[in-house]
């Protein structure tokens, strides 16, 4: 009867052990943002980069000898799903979490990971209070902040298009608002005119009455903040009404999907985005193996998400386990070679050695103006 109690014992304490935080069969990889909906083209190339990454660690032996699983979840770039999202994956246990991937979304989403002490990383969530507010020492992210966006936009809008005149436009959400103030900001003391500063509704049907507001003002040029579906819509009807103003929006607009919608009226837009990282020969191998495997170019947010996939899973191993602590100082210790080049991150939890550039559409296709 002992003999067999102690054999008991022995499988119950068996369980536990391989049951406690540190002994899980797998690393948990979660991976947050809009898979369906007006901006899955802004999310599904995140779950694409975290796949390949993943795919590749597995087949070198996985990270601290596990094999690395996926939890996917979407929130459809929409605040108050994003909550629910970021619940599930910590009840799925996620040990590190790529995204989420709009400003909005991701800001809801943190308080729930950082309860969790689970780190975030972002390739696209760009709204500057993220990471410099202090609120969040849980989140990274491996895109540029806004205000650098935003003052990029104006130095090129002053030296390059010498406009003396602008309206900003906006679509009220906390990318998009906070994009546009910035720049409002940066233009004011660039000595440009601000002649309007408004928000309109996403998702409407019809942009006629800002529009016609723009053509009274007559700026030189009109900055967007906000996503690509409502700037495809304002730029065709500002031409449709045969208004030559110049239209600039950032990384919500530069995606083939604001082409693809606007048609031959997205000839002559402006964008700011991510540098072009083409010629970096880690950037050209995830490129390749993403033809590989779906047969087609990569979409936005590609390289920085395969880069966060990479820092994130290289901290754990850098770190030797999944503690929060000791990935969030590797994180901030360790450089890793990435699509985006060799990087780390600040105190504040954005990515060294990074940038943006200026985009105009020709031709049917961004192009990187110098």
């Amino acid at each position: 009867m002992k003999k067999i109690f102690g054999i008991f014992a022995v499988a119950v304490l068996s369980m536990m052990v391989f049951a406690a935080p540190g002994f899980a069969d797998t690393i948990k990889l979660g991976v947050a943002g809009a898979h369906s909906g007006d901006l899955a083209s802004y999310g599904i190339p995140s779950v694409k980069a975290a796949e390949l990454v993943v795919k590749k660690i597995n087949a070198k032996g996985g990270v601290l000898g596990k094999q690395v699983e996926l939890l996917i979840e979407d929130d459809v770039c929409k605040p108050e799903v994003a909550g629910n999202t970021a619940t599930k994956l910590v009840s799925e246990g996620a040990d590190v979490v790529l995204g989420h991937i709009c400003s909005g979304a991701t800001k809801a989403a943190l308080g729930f990971y950082k309860d969790a002490k689970i780190v975030a990383m972002s390739p696209s969530a760009t709204n500057p209070d993220l990471t410099l507010s202090g609120e969040y020492p849980n989140f990274f992210r491996t895109i540029p902040h806004d205000a650098k966006q935003a003052q990029l936009q104006v130095k090129f809008a002053t030296e390059v298009l010498k406009v003396k005149t602008v309206a900003i436009l906006h679509d009220k959400g906390d990318y998009g608002k906070g994009q546009a103030e910035l720049a409002r900001n940066y233009f004011k003391d660039a000595g440009v005119e601000v002649v309007l500063f408004e928000g309109v509704t996403p998702g409407a049907v019809d942009y006629s009455a800002i529009v016609t507001k723009v053509r009274r003002k007559k700026p030189e040029l009109v900055v967007w903040g906000g996503y690509h579906p409502e700037a495809s819509k304002i730029v065709t009807l500002m031409r449709k009404k045969k208004m030559k103003t110049v239209f600039m929006g950032a990384d919500g607009v530069k995606d083939d999907t604001f082409i693809k919608v606007a048609g031959k009226y997205a000839e002559g837009v402006y964008a700011t985005g991510p540098m072009d990282i083409s010629s970096n020969p880690m950037a050209k191998m995830a490129k390749e193996e993403h033809q590989k495997e779906y047969g087609a170019d990569p979409g936005a947010f590609f390289d920085a998400a395969y880069s966060a996939a990479l820092a994130l899973l290289n901290a754990i191993e850098k770190a030797g386990s999944t503690d929060y602590d000791a990935v969030v100082k590797a994180l901030k210790t360790e450089y890793v070679e990435t699509p985006l080049g060799k990087i780390s991150f600040d105190q504040n939890g954005d990515a060294t050695g990074i940038g943006f550039a200026v985009y105009k559409v020709a031709d049917g296709k961004f192009v990187e103006q110098q």
